[in-house]
């Protein structure tokens, strides 16, 4: 069963293939998205990595969280489901 992640504190210039490449290193990393930003074009400072397993997803909040990318301390947590 897989898991997802929210993660936070993304600077500006940092790209979801970045983000991939860096959650691939615990894991499988099942999607990664960040969400964009319709006003400037970029994206809105956060996103979501689903990994393969809830395992993975626990190591990679272990391992990743505070973890600093473009100079800035990344937030990993288990996403929450949305509220409506």
């Amino acid at each position: 069963m897989s898991s997802k992640l929210f993660v936070g504190n993304l600077a500006p210039e940092v790209t979801g293939t970045e983000v991939n490449e860096l959650f691939s290193t615990v894991g499988n990393v099942s999607t990664c998205q960040l969400i964009p930003d319709r006003e400037n074009g970029g994206h809105k400072g956060f996103g979501f990595v689903e990994m393969g397993t809830t395992d993975l997803a626990n190591t990679a909040k272990t391992k990743l969280n505070g973890h600093e990318l473009h100079g800035k301390p990344l937030k990993v947590d288990i996403a929450r489901p949305r509220e409506r």
